[in-house]
C-alpha cells in the first residue's frame, strides 16, 4: 500500500474499485507499450511520457490491483503555494510535523525523485515521471507494514489533476482529482486477492484521501495563521533561506488572505 508523500499527495475521495475496464480508453504508443490515455473521465497526456516510462506504468494500470478515484477536493492554498510544496516534499512534510499536522518525512533521493514515509506504516520511492501546470504522473515504489495485512510491496502510478478556482470572498484555491492504480507484488495476496481486495482498497481511499486532508489543513493554518507558519519555518533549525524567503512573499500575497474556512471537499 503506497501514499504519496505531503506536498506530493496533494496530493490525492469515492472510490471506484475494479471497474477502471469500463472507462473509456484512448491509445497512446510508445514502440513497445501502449498506456491509456483517459482515466475515471479525466484525459492526461500520455503521450508526452517517455516511452520507458510507459512500459513501466503499463503493466500497474492494466494489471492493478485496485484502482481509486478521489476528488475533486479542494485545497486552501494559491496555485503558487500548492506548485511550491507539491515541487518540495520535503518543504511540506517539515511545514506539516512542525504545525502538529502529521508525522510525515520526505527526502530528495534525485532530480524528479523522492522518499517519503506517512508515519503510518508506508514508505517508499516517488518518480515524478510527467508534470504541466494541470497534470502530474507519479510512479511509486514502496512498502506498507499493517496489523490487519501482511507487509505488503508494490508499485502504483498516481495521476493528478488540478485546476485554480476562485472563491466568492476572492481568495484562490485549487481543486484536486487523482486518479491511482496499486500492484501488490505479494504471491500470498495474489493467491487471497479476492477476500483482500476491499480491504486493500479501502486502506488506499483512506491514505488518498487523508494526504489531501492534511495539506487543505496545512493551507487553513497558512490562511489563518501566517505568522505562526513563518514562526515555525524559521525555528531552529530553520528551513532552507529560499524556502523562508519564498513563504514570507507568498503569504503576503492578497489572494492567500484569510477567507472562509471549507471542509476540502468541493461543494
Amino acid at each position: 500500500m503506497m501514499s504519496l508523500p505531503p506536498g506530493a499527495a496533494p496530493l490525492f475521495a469515492a472510490v471506484v474499485i475494479g471497474t477502471v475496464a469500463c472507462w473509456p480508453v484512448s491509445q497512446a504508443r510508445s514502440e513497445t507499450c501502449s498506456l491509456q490515455a483517459d482515466h475515471a473521465g479525466l484525459t492526461f497526456p500520455i503521450d508526452k511520457v517517455d516511452a520507458d516510462w510507459t512500459c513501466r506504468l503499463q503493466p500497474v494500470v492494466d494489471d492493478y490491483t485496485t484502482a481509486n478515484k478521489i476528488g475533486p477536493v479542494r485545497t486552501a492554498l494559491t496555485e503558487t503555494l500548492y506548485t511550491y510544496l507539491l515541487d518540495r516534499p520535503p518543504t511540506a512534510a517539515a511545514l506539516i510535523n512542525r504545525l502538529d499536522l502529521g508525522l510525515y518525512k520526505s527526502e530528495i533521493r534525485g532530480p524528479g525523485l523522492y522518499w517519503g514515509d506517512d508515519g503510518e506504516g508506508t514508505q517508499g520511492l516517488v518518480h515524478l515521471v510527467y508534470h504541466d501546470r494541470s497534470s502530474r504522473i507519479y510512479y511509486l515504489e514502496g512498502i506498507h507494514h499493517s496489523r490487519l495485512l501482511p507487509s505488503l510491496t508494490g508499485k502504483a502510478v498516481v495521476l493528478l489533476r488540478t485546476k485554480v478556482v476562485r472563491e466568492p470572498e476572492g481568495t484562490e484555491s485549487m481543486d484536486t482529482t487523482m486518479v491511482s492504480y496499486m500492484k501488490v507484488d505479494n504471491r500470498f495476496v495474489s493467491g487471497v486477492l479476492s477476500l483482500l481486495r476491499p480491504l486493500i482498497g479501502s486502506t488506499v481511499e483512506k491514505k488518498l484521501a487523508k494526504g489531501l486532508d492534511t495539506v487543505n489543513r496545512l493551507g487553513v493554518e497558512m490562511r489563518r495563521h501566517p505568522d505562526r507558519v513563518l514562526s515555525e519555518a524559521m525555528d531552529p533549525p530553520a528551513l532552507d533561506a529560499a524556502d523562508v524567503a519564498f513563504l514570507q512573499r507568498a503569504l503576503a500575497d492578497p489572494a492567500q488572505g484569510p477567507g472562509r474556512p471549507h471542509d476540502g471537499m468541493v461543494p
